[in-house]
């Protein structure tokens, strides 16, 4: 998977859960500031790329997510060849 798809990916997922338009949905914005997550969002979008990626993430490393950007490298890292 190209680290394109994963962001297409992660898009897709962020729209479906958190009702965002998708062009909201940029690399560049901000979790919480721009498309307005919070701590619930971002539990419902560990289990949803635990599901994709059949592996366990760390809530440690969901902490650590800012941008879109951060979402799709830590999916990339979970996803073979992207």
């Amino acid at each position: 998977m190209t680290r394109d798809e994963v962001f297409g990916l992660i898009r897709d997922v962020m729209v479906r859960l958190f009702e965002l338009r998708p062009e909201a949905v940029t690399l560049g914005a901000r979790l919480v500031e721009d498309l307005e997550l919070d701590s619930i969002d971002a539990i419902d979008m560990l289990v949803e790329l635990q599901a994709k990626t059949d592996k366990r993430i760390d809530e440690d490393e969901l902490k650590k997510l800012r941008t879109v950007e951060d979402v799709v490298s830590l999916a990339a890292g979970y996803l073979p060849n992207a």
